[in-house]
């Protein structure tokens, strides 16, 4: 380990910090206007709500600059939505999920999750109809957002074999996803919801620890 005498301080390296520091800080301020006032359009009227303009208005910036930041109301959209993974992940670490078994815990975090788009369902409506447009654009920070889910759901499934654990993450991953467009579409009640995600559940831990249930036989298989 070096000395401390023997550390050389670059006086110039420091000022290039401090002026990239200084340039950074108004941006970030001008992003969480603009993720402001994507939320509050969205939560009153929902996914047609958010245009730019009105967008760029409310966030009292350049239309140029909304579109530097972010070309399409879909990546707009999908910001916020990393924005709201990293707090729900954040919410978990705080508050650990709650259950005996895996399938239990799992649930705690679907009705976290739900619970919180419920709070705001024009907003929620907004959120999942970005993920159904073809923007590719968008599609890292939609990734980004699945990403957050899977942590949360792999580290339930740890104990498990590679290939199983990933099997049984995405198509828990798929049933919620699935079950959350219906939701959000008014074309079924979250309690049915719930009870979807439940059985879905069940059967594919719950099963499992009997020994039976097709993925049974995945347990050695590594990915």
């Amino acid at each position: 380990m070096k000395k401390l005498a023997e550390t050389k301080f670059d006086p110039a390296a420091v000022l290039d910090d401090l002026r990239a520091a200084s340039l950074r800080a108004p941006q970030l301020a001008r992003k969480k206007r603009i993720v402001a006032a994507v939320i509050d359009l969205a939560e009153r009227g929902g996914y047609d709500a958010v245009q730019m303009r009105d967008v760029a208005r409310r966030a009292n910036v350049a239309l140029g600059t909304l579109y530097r930041y972010f070309p399409s109301k879909d990546q707009l959209l999908a910001s916020v939505w990393i924005d709201w993974s990293h707090e729900i992940e954040a919410e978990i670490l705080r508050q650990q999920l709650r259950g005996e078994t895996a399938a239990e815990r799992i649930m705690d975090f679907v009705r976290r999750v739900t619970t919180t788009l419920e709070l705001e369902p024009m907003l929620a409506s907004a959120l999942v109809k970005s993920l159904l447009a073809p923007d590719v654009g968008a599609e890292e920070s939609r990734q980004e957002m699945r990403a957050m889910l899977g942590r949360v759901i792999d580290e339930q499934l740890s104990e498990m074999p590679t290939g199983t654990r990933v099997d049984i993450r995405d198509i828990i991953g798929q049933v919620f996803y699935a079950n959350i467009v219906l939701w959000v579409n008014g074309r079924m009640p979250v309690e049915r919801l719930y009870e979807n995600m439940t059985t879905a559940c069940r059967l594919l831990l719950e099963h499992r620890e009997l020994g039976v249930g097709f993925l049974a036989g995945n347990q050695g298989r590594e990915r």
